[in-house]
């Protein structure tokens, strides 16, 4: 073998490395270009069937309604029943003012009630006794036409003296100025009572109304919850001079929550009333899941209803992308087995795949919210007045 055998076999397997190199490179670049082909395939399904089916925001927070809690009628506070974060119910009494002033006015009006109604009868006994006088002068002049009368044919025979028939024909004039007399008092005495009874009568129901304002006045010392809900913001404090319309303390309702959900203005375009949602709130994290639907869009953007809105015809000016709420209420099966409060921050994800719903609300079918802890308080006051009218009725004007 010669020197230079060795050179030449080197050669040769260079040259085969480099003729395998290309293949390889190629190979490798198509396998690449699989793996990124399936990338976008994937995440174009993955858009087509998640991404563009539903439209989701973390700058949503549960809303709740606050209702304020005041006083309607001054006073001093005696006694506080609530605290903050406690239950109260619907008709529950948080707080008590001095009643010694309005428990002095129903009294006075008490009174007054009980006044009018015995004056109404004694005006319906009088109305009848001036019909009884009507009565007796219509006989009275019944008799003196009747004297009247048998004496006329005496005066033609020369029998009577016409003095005395002229001294008739006097008491029939008498008799009947008496009985005018006596209609026009019947008249003035049935003016006041006629067309009702005792209990409807005006004055009676003028005393009523003046009665029922004095008792719930006196019942308004007893602040009452108008809703179930949790206590919150208790200001109150005793001895405390409360003034009507003052804010004491705030009751919060976590039933019928709903989420404030500021979507951008980009992914309203498909969000429709009654899309279904769900919804992730913070407190809880992803284990806990609500659901709801969409119930309403706002009627403008945030900076529309902000204190200062902003001035966008000036000649410095950025765009800055506008947010709408969107409304969602939430389930109240979930609120039951997870309560939420509000403010809390979630994560709301609309599924917009329907989007052939309406944009804009319809008008109200039912009130949003309403309580009758109100009206119990009338319906007592009236039950209150009806007893002390019976009691100053007779049995004979009762039936």
């Amino acid at each position: 073998m010669s020197a230079t055998e060795p050179a030449t076999r080197k050669d040769d397997n260079d040259s085969g490395t480099a003729a395998k190199d290309p293949g390889k490179r190629r190979r490798a670049l198509l396998i690449v270009l699989l793996i990124f082909v399936a990338l976008g395939l994937g995440w174009f399904l993955l858009w087509l069937f998640v991404f563009s089916t539903r439209e989701s925001t973390d700058n949503a927070y549960v809303g709740g309604n606050q209702v304020a809690i005041s006083a309607q009628v001054p006073g001093t506070v005696v006694a506080i029943l609530a605290d903050d974060t406690q239950r109260v119910e619907a008709g529950q009494v948080l707080v008590k003012l001095d009643s010694t002033d309005a428990d002095v006015r129903l009294r006075q009006a008490s009174s007054a009630l009980a006044q009018a109604v015995r004056q109404v009868r004694q005006q319906t006994d009088s109305a009848t006794g001036a019909d009884a006088a009507v009565a007796a002068r219509r006989i009275d002049l019944k008799k003196a036409q009747a004297d009247l009368k048998r004496r006329l044919p005496l005066i033609a025979e020369q029998a009577e003296a016409p003095e005395t028939v002229q001294h008739l024909r006097d008491g029939v004039e008498q008799a009947q100025a008496a009985l005018d007399a006596a209609v026009a008092q019947a008249n003035a005495a049935h003016a006041s009572i006629e067309g009702t009874e005792v209990a409807q009568n005006p004055a009676v129901e003028q005393a009523r109304a003046n009665f029922r304002a004095a008792w719930v006045a006196a019942q308004r010392n007893a602040i009452f919850a108008p809703v179930a809900g949790y206590v919150a913001q208790r200001s109150v404090q005793l001895g405390n001079s409360v003034q009507p319309g003052q804010q004491l303390m705030t009751v919060v309702p976590l039933h019928d929550l709903w989420i404030d959900a500021n979507f951008k203005e980009s992914q309203l375009r498909h969000i429709r009333i009654g899309q279904p949602a769900k919804i992730v709130a913070d407190v809880y994290g992803s284990g806990v899941e609500y659901h709801g639907k969409v119930i309403g869009l706002g009627a403008g953007t945030g900076s529309v209803f902000s204190l200062l809105p902003a001035q966008n015809a000036t000649g410095n000016w950025i765009k800055v992308v506008q947010r709408v709420p969107v409304r969602i209420a939430i389930d109240n099966k979930d609120l039951d087995q997870h309560p939420l409060r509000i403010g809390l921050s979630t994560e709301t994800t609309v599924n917009i795949t329907d989007d052939k719903g309406p944009v804009l609300a319809q008008a109200a079918q039912q009130p949003t919210a309403e309580t009758n802890v109100y009206e119990q308080m009338a319906s007592k006051a009236d039950a209150e007045a009806d007893k002390i009218i019976r009691d100053n009725l007779s049995s004979r004007d009762a039936h």
